[in-house]
Formats: C-alpha cells, sequence, structure tokens
C-alpha cells in the first residue's frame, strides 16, 4: 500500500531544500507574525500549563545507569514543587507515564510521589502509549479537571533504558512457579529436573512492534523509501536538530531542564548528553542500522536510547491567578489517532495535525511553533511530505487537498529527539514545555505539538500563549 506513495507525491524538492537552506539561522530570525487568533476553551475551565521541568536526557548507560525509574521520576516530581513553589498538599491527584516498566514499582506513578514526598493522600496512576505517554497524563489530567473531579493535577513520565526487565524463557518461568507451589522437596527437585540448559537463555525486549514483530527502525527505513526521503536528506535533518539544539543552549534557552545529583556521580548532571553536532561527511561514513545494506537509516539520523524523567503541573486558570501563579500556556485541544500499524507505522503526526487544525478552524499559517517528535529523521521527512501532498490527503485523510507542510523556520528550532533524546514517557512533556516556552520568547500566539508513537498511533494537541507567560 505505501510503497506506492513516493511515485505519486510531487517531484519537487522545495520541502526538503526549505527545511536545509536556513534552517542553521533559524534559531536567531523573528518569524512573521499573522494577525493573531485566539482559541475556544472547549472545557468551561480555561485550563492551563503552569510549568514544567525535565531531568537532563541521558544516554541509557551512563550517568543515571544505577539508579532505578523510581527515584529518576522523583527528582522530577519533585523539581516541579520546587520549580513552581506550589504546596504538595495542594496537588490533587499524579497522573505519570512509563512504557518499560520495572515490576517492582508496576505503578510508578505512587511509588515516585510518595518518594518525592508528597502527601499520601493524594492519589496517583501510571499510563502508557508507547512515546506519547505523557501525552495521555495530560489529557487524562484535562479530562479530570473538565469534569470537576479535580483542580490542581502533576502530569509527567519517566522512562529508563539503562536498567529494563529481562525474562526467562517461558518454559523456565512455568517449571520455577509449579517448583514454588511444590509441597515436597521430592516434587521439587522432580520439576526443576526437566530444565535444560538453553531454558536458561533470557528474552531480550525489543523496540519492535508485537503485531508485525518489525523493528521499529526498519519501520523507519521503509517509510522513507516509500516517501523518497534520501540518506542526505536525513543526514542533513540530524545535524539542524543537533546544531539547533546547541545553539538553544547556548542562548539559555533550555529553561525546562533541571539539574540533578546523583550519588556515585561526582558532579552535578545540568544538560543533556547526546548533543553531538557533526558533519556531512562524518555521517555519510556510517552504516545503515536496520535495512542492510542499502537502507538509509542509521544510527545518526535515529533517536536514541534515553534515560529522564518529566513533569508538568495543569489546573483552571482561575485556580492559578488564586495562587499567584503564572501560567505559560492554555491547554486548548488535542487528538489521538491510530492507523495501520506495519506501513503507516510513524505517521502520527501527518493524521493528527490536519484533523486538529479543522476541528479548531485553523490554517497550517496560523501555527506560530511547531515541535513535532522526532522518532527519526527519515520519519519527520515522510511526515511533512505526506502533509504537503494532495494525493496523500485524498487517499488516506479523506480531504479534498493538502494541508501543507508546515513553516521550517518555525519547526523544532530548540532541536528534537534526535538530538536532546527520547526516553519514551518523558517526551511529550518535553514537546508541550518547548511549545510553551518558544511561544514566549518568539512573541507567537499558538503552538502545535505532534508525535507518533507504536502501534500505529499519534497525538496532536493545541496549546495557546497565557498573557501571563514570561521566559524563565
Amino acid at each position: 500500500m505505501m510503497s506506492h506513495i513516493g511515485n505519486m507525491l510531487p517531484k519537487n524538492a522545495s520541502l526538503i531544500n526549505t527545511l536545509i537552506s536556513g534552517s542553521i539561522r533559524a534559531l536567531s530570525t523573528t518569524p512573521q507574525m499573522n494577525a493573531k487568533k485566539t482559541l475556544q476553551d472547549r472545557t468551561g475551565k480555561n485550563i492551563v500549563l503552569v510549568d514544567g521541568v525535565r531531568t537532563p536526557f541521558l544516554l541509557s548507560g551512563t550517568d543515571y545507569s544505577k539508579m532505578m525509574a523510581y527515584d529518576l521520576a522523583r527528582h522530577s516530581l519533585k523539581g516541579i514543587l520546587e520549580k513552581t513553589g506550589l504546596p504538595k498538599e495542594m496537588v490533587d491527584y499524579v497522573i505519570y507515564g512509563t512504557v518499560i516498566q520495572e515490576v517492582e514499582t508496576s505503578n510508578i506513578a505512587r511509588e515516585a510521589m510518595l518518594c518525592a514526598g508528597y502527601s499520601d493522600r493524594t492519589p496517583a496512576h501510571t499510563v502508557t502509549m508507547a512515546c506519547i505517554s505523557s501525552n495521555v497524563a495530560i489529557t487524562t489530567g484535562i479530562g479530570l479537571i473538565a469534569s470537576g473531579a479535580y483542580e490542581t493535577i502533576v502530569a509527567g513520565g519517566v522512562e529508563f533504558m539503562s536498567d529494563i526487565p529481562i525474562r526467562f524463557s517461558r518454559k523456565l518461568r512455568s517449571t520455577m512457579l509449579k517448583a514454588n507451589k511444590a509441597k515436597t522437596a521430592g516434587q521439587k527437585l522432580s520439576l526443576l529436573a526437566q530444565v535444560r540448559p538453553a531454558d536458561f537463555l533470557p528474552q531480550l525486549p525489543a523496540v519492535s512492534e508485537f503485531s508485525s514483530k518489525e523493528t521499529m527502525g526498519h519501520s523507519a527505513d521503509r517509510l522513507a523509501a516509500a516517501f523518497e526521503a534520501s540518506r542526505q536528506e536525513q543526514d542533513e535533518f540530524a545535524i539542524r536538530s543537533h546544531t539547533l539544539a546547541q545553539q538553544a543552549y547556548e542562548k539559555g534557552y533550555m529553561t525546562d531542564l533541571m539539574p540533578i545529583k546523583v550519588q556515585g556521580v561526582s558532579k552535578t548532571i545540568e544538560k543533556d548528553n547526546g548533543v553531538r553536532v557533526s558533519t556531512m561527511e562524518q555521517l555519510s561514513k556510517l552504516k545503515p542500522a536496520f535495512v542492510k545494506p542499502y537502507g538509509t537509516v542509521t544510527a545518526a539520523n535515529s533517536s536514541f536510547l534515553t534515560d529522564g524523567a518529566s513533569a508538568a503541573v495543569i489546573m483552571p486558570e482561575a485556580k492559578a491567578k488564586a495562587l499567584g501563579l503564572k501560567p505559560k500556556a492554555y491547554l486548548r485541544d488535542f487528538t489521538y489517532v491510530a492507523q495501520d500499524p506495519i506501513d503507516q507505522l510513524l505517521l502520527g503526526p501527518a493524521y493528527g495535525t490536519p484533523i486538529l487544525l479543522q476541528k479548531a478552524g485553523l490554517s497550517i499559517n496560523d501555527i506560530d511553533t511547531w515541535e513535532f517528535h522526532e522518532a527519526f529523521a527519515g520519519q519527520i521527512i515522510a511526515n511533512l511530505k505526506a502533509m504537503d501532498s494532495d494525493w496523500f490527503a485524498q487517499k488516506y485523510l479523506n480531504r479534498s487537498s493538502k494541508v501543507g507542510a508546515p513553516d521550517m523556520e518555525k519547526f523544532n528550532k530548540w532541536g528534537g529527539s534526535l538530538s536532546i533524546g527520547h526516553p519514551f514517557a518523558a517526551t511529550g512533556i518535553r514537546l508541550a514545555m518547548h511549545t510553551a516556552n518558544r511561544l514566549v520568547r518568539e512573541d507567537g500566539q499558538i503552538g502545535l505539538v505532534a508525535a507518533c508513537a507504536a502501534g500505529g498511533q499519534g497525538v496532536a494537541m493545541l496549546l495557546e500563549r497565557h498573557p501571563d507567560a514570561t521566559p524563565n
């Protein structure tokens, strides 16, 4: 099905030329503003994103490696209270996301918030929806507030890839459970005698689809091929991401970052450690990581396994004003989408963005900041080409014409998951905070967040700058 898309898309290269040319200077330019619109409040509560924090996002196996996921989450949950000055007793509910669960802390939301010093009277639950888990935490909170059940909610997410659960084979697990229930030593020995050396081979988790058994990297490679995203285009986009992230650090824009002191690590960790500005010559030497030898997806143009945690406070605007808080943005609207998890696994933004714009009565030109999750450079390019294709709109979106491609001068201007890192369940808060903070710094009004997720799902969210918002 998707294999025909590349032949049906427009052959002009204007999108990629726009993406590359001038993209590195994007951080220092001021976009031309349209007449500013305001968005409708659909909840009756004018729900706001007060503020958010995240730990530095680190390559798995580095400075966080001796921690546990709940402890990393604890830092973000404690940090958001410190940043906002919100008394812990004021938090009505905690919603936290994670993807690769640690069995010992299955409801990690509860364990982490208790360790962070929150009241034991505060309920907490854990959500999961792959790479958009903390988006789900936010929107679940929106629903609870809109219903009148709660007012002050902390939402966030954590991923800890340095220590993932590894299982024995199913046969060995079954034998061990039976042996544990056996009543006599003879029964135990009889069961254990059935175990063979091969039964001890571990089952390692993989970033792959249960339904298709295909890794996400393979899907990304096929998607890039279908949309004719060349290796050069992907490498150029990866360099763009790392370069813009580096510039954002230098300009002091990454204010959602909170320093963290880790036991056993001498230095205070203050910065993400995956940002590496490279050259086309260096990237061109890398071999394909998934589809060998002819694939175009490499380690350099893919996001990497990352440890990190994030948290944010959301509440009704009236509550924020009563507490003397200055919110960053209104949380105006959102949509979740799902599509074919084999050929269209990573096209969530291309599906979600048109739906959300139409729902809000907006055009693509009304969006002042774009923040898309960068799972792979090829995935981003494929989504941008899909959005700019009349054929794709008519064939898959039931639209008469394309929604259009974002202005790259407004797109991921502080880098993205390719450079900053991608702790699966923590990225959604990072996307929302970069949107809110960029709206303030760039004098924008409306920002759009979009991301793909495993299972062929995706999310799109609209944020609107709050009049009281200031840079921090």
